[in-house]
């Protein structure tokens, strides 16, 4: 039986990437994930949803932008375009983390995860124009990309460590803290859509479906959630410190307080100034950088040596501890 080789196995075959390279492929990917969530909004918040009015065609005649559908058609239509420059992001992610020597497959199949929620999401992003911008579908849109984030984020961190255990770097109720600021900060993204799903910013000047409920009582359950997670993100900071943990981690915590601190003020002036785009716009990218303090928080607090590299004896009170690992 001939074995067919592939375009990825011949290109892992004569290049080797450096590990510096791999990171800026990985962090490519992390950067347009974020990109792409902002341009995202931008065409909500400029009221281009519906500049072309099919997918994947833009008209039913014209798979691109025609004069006659204006500004609102080329920037719905520039959106779709920059879904290839993420994808090109993503390949070179994948080729990078495929290329490196020793082969690591676990690294590459969360590579390649990131194709199929680019894929996935594009389909996703399809059937919302179908629907004419329904709110449910562009929460699940906005959603899906935040996951896509998600897993570009976990595929620059790897990158950087081995294929072994992970080894915990703070006692299990840190841990246990982490993932409960993890849990509570998918919570308050979700909610954030429901804000944006009932509010003023529709996506098209047409009569667009909302959610059925108060704009402004879903924005004090979102700020009640943001209450929370700032006071779980002070929490682990605290905790950090007693603890002593690594000066890295430390760090982490702090980060994530400042985003916390910029994102709440954003949140605070629109609400109370009509919600203007561009602070909506600031707001939603304060969302991404806040996903990605909290990620990486959460992946400081393990390490991943080389396989097969000898494990140091457990810190004190670390003993038989297990959580959650990524």
């Amino acid at each position: 039986m001939v074995r067919v080789e592939t375009p990825l196995s011949y290109i892992a075959k004569r290049w080797t990437p450096s590990m510096r390279t791999a990171k800026r492929a990985a962090l490519s990917a992390v950067v347009m994930s974020v990109f792409i969530i902002v341009t995202g909004g931008a065409v909500r918040l400029t009221g281009s949803g519906l500049g072309c009015d099919t997918w994947p065609k833009c008209t039913d005649d014209s798979l691109f932008a025609t004069p006659e559908q204006g500004l609102h058609g080329a920037i719905e239509f520039g959106n779709r375009m920059l879904t290839y420059v993420l994808s090109a992001a993503v390949g070179w992610a994948i080729i990078a983390a495929r290329s490196l020597k020793p082969r690591r497959r676990g690294l590459t199949r969360i590579a390649w995860l990131q194709f199929w929620i680019v894929m996935g999401n594009a389909v996703i992003g399809g059937i919302t124009v179908w629907a004419g911008l329904n709110p449910w579908s562009v929460a699940g849109h906005f959603m899906l990309a935040n996951g896509l984030l998600t897993v570009a984020v976990l595929t620059w961190v790897r990158i950087g460590e081995g294929d072994g255990a992970p080894r915990p770097r703070a006692p299990l109720p840190v841990r246990r803290l982490a993932w409960a600021l993890v849990a509570t900060t998918v919570v308050l993204i979700a909610l954030g859509t429901t804000v944006t799903g009932s509010g003023k910013h529709a996506g098209d000047s047409s009569d667009v479906p909302r959610m059925p409920w108060d704009w402004s009582a879903a924005a004090h359950v979102h700020a009640v959630a943001a209450w929370v997670v700032c006071a779980l993100a002070l929490a682990m900071w605290f905790a950090l410190r007693v603890v002593d943990a690594p000066v890295d981690t430390r760090a982490r915590a702090r980060d994530l307080l400042f985003v916390l601190v910029a994102q709440g003020g954003i949140g605070y002036v629109q609400y109370f100034n009509d919600v203007p785009e561009i602070l909506v716009g600031l707001h939603m990218l304060g969302s991404s950088l806040m996903w990605i303090a909290v990620l990486r928080l959460l992946l400081s607090l393990r390490e991943r040596p080389a396989a097969g590299a000898p494990v140091p004896a457990p810190a004190s009170g670390q003993q038989q501890e297990h959580a959650p690992a990524v």
